[in-house]
């Protein structure tokens, strides 16, 4: 099987040589995505939350465009910038998921993210989750 290139105009686009999403083998590999207002194309300038919410509704774009939810997802990874905002960007991811079947995850604290944000997420999800 051929892999699908995932685009959607409902999400920011990429800044870089790669794409929103790629679909194969009824697995969804999505890039990060970080806090751009779509109707600004801005960064949201905010708290680290609304910043999250942002990033959550640009990656719930993302699934769509793949005609999938946040219940195909199965892994995710957040990348911070300071681990001191765990605790206030958790609850609000945690918003998009079932407890009972949320994904695996890590969260990984950096040096540094594209354009400077504080979080980026990417996810994978597949097809019947």
């Amino acid at each position: 099987m051929a892999k699908q290139i995932i685009k959607t105009p409902n999400a920011p686009a990429p800044i870089g040589p790669y794409n929103q999403a790629i679909l194969i083998n009824g697995t969804l590999y999505t890039s990060g995505q970080i806090a751009i207002d779509l109707k600004t194309g801005e960064l949201v300038k905010g708290s680290i939350e609304e910043e999250t919410t942002q990033v959550m509704e640009n990656m719930k774009a993302v699934l769509a465009a793949a005609n999938m939810t946040f219940e195909n997802v199965v892994k995710t990874s957040i990348f911070i910038k300071n681990m001191n905002d765990f605790s206030k960007i958790n609850p609000v991811y945690g918003q998009y998921f079932n407890d009972e079947t949320a994904p695996a995850r890590e969260t990984v604290e950096v040096g540094n993210l594209p354009l400077y944000v504080n979080v980026e997420i990417s996810m994978i999800a597949v097809v019947d989750a």
